[in-house]
């Protein structure tokens, strides 16, 4: 099993930056794939990027390619979502969650998820 636990969210205007962080426990976080969702007020839960833990390969919704970046610290079991040129349209609650098989941008593939972080971008 793995526990996210998501940290770094609040409040930034237009242009900003934040930096996010999960803290995967558990003894075996190494077996899964890492993604971040997010969800905003009356709407659904959706992908915006994962890693893997050894091949580090990575993935991104459109709408993010090119602002955020993932990452892993492996010694920390710490993912990272860096978060440049924010927009309001980015406002939501961020999920850091792991799964080990099935569609990586797919919430339903997804076992374990944190409590979530808030986002405010203010314009």
């Amino acid at each position: 099993q793995v526990h996210p636990v998501e940290s770094g969210g609040g409040l930034v205007q237009t242009g900003g930056s934040l930096r996010l962080s999960c803290v995967a426990s558990g003894r075996t976080f190494t077996a899964y794939t890492m993604g971040w969702f997010r969800q905003g007020v009356g709407k659904e839960r959706e992908f915006v990027a994962a890693i893997e833990w050894i091949s580090a390969a990575t993935l991104y919704a459109d709408s993010v390619k090119g602002r955020f970046t993932v990452s892993r610290d492996y010694t920390k079991a710490t993912v990272y979502l860096q978060m440049n040129s924010l927009k309001p349209e980015d406002t939501g609650v961020y999920y850091c969650a792991a799964r080990d098989r099935g569609d990586w941008t797919s919430k339903s593939a997804y076992d374990y998820w944190g409590q979530g972080t808030q986002v405010t971008v203010s314009s």
